[in-house]
């Protein structure tokens, strides 16, 4: 409810979700998370909000490399995963992504009922063809072209601060 309360952007208040170190979509085990452009304005409404969306930026890095591997784009996306019980996360990845985003019923479970799927494959039950016609959707969220500045310009300093800041990471975090 506070993020869905509080402005896209969060007061350009930016969140790095590397805690431990970073896998994708860079292999970085020193690099560390951190909140970027604090202010005496910044409230924790916006200390929320730019968590939810820091985690939604790194997708959209990640989502970056692996368009331009598999050439093309992804769109629809389906979001599982605890996270996509949120209908305003769902709705701050559509518009950070710039992508449809499809909220899976029952998201928690779908890692198991993908397995499911396999092995019902495996023993020749259907097809991975098929396989799409089982997915059940909660809805569907489309980006807001309102927020897609806020968002560019954003994203855009995520990526630096990371470009930016690598090297005191390595510095203050080697791994002995």
């Amino acid at each position: 409810k506070i993020v869905e309360k509080t402005p896209p952007g969060a007061n350009k208040l930016i969140f790095t979700p590397w805690l431990y170190g970073e896998r994708s979509p860079v292999d970085n085990h020193s690099i560390r998370g951190g909140l970027y452009n604090i202010s005496l304005e910044t409230t924790r409404e916006h200390l929320i909000r730019a968590v939810f969306e820091g985690v939604a930026f790194n997708s959209r890095w990640i989502c970056q490399y692996v368009e331009k591997n598999i050439k093309r784009k992804l769109n629809p996306i389906n979001l599982i995963g605890g996270g996509a019980n949120s209908d305003v996360w769902c709705q701050i990845y559509a518009d950070i992504l710039n992508r449809n985003i499809r909220q899976v019923q029952n998201p928690i479970e779908a890692n198991a009922r993908g397995a499911a799927l396999i092995g019902a494959v495996g023993l020749g039950y259907t097809t991975f063809e098929q396989i799409p016609k089982f997915t059940r959707y909660k809805a569907e969220y489309t980006p807001n072209p309102e927020n897609r500045k806020i968002y560019d310009e954003l994203f855009q300093e995520f990526v630096i601060i990371y470009e930016n800041n690598k090297d005191m990471y390595e510095r203050l975090n080697k791994l002995h």
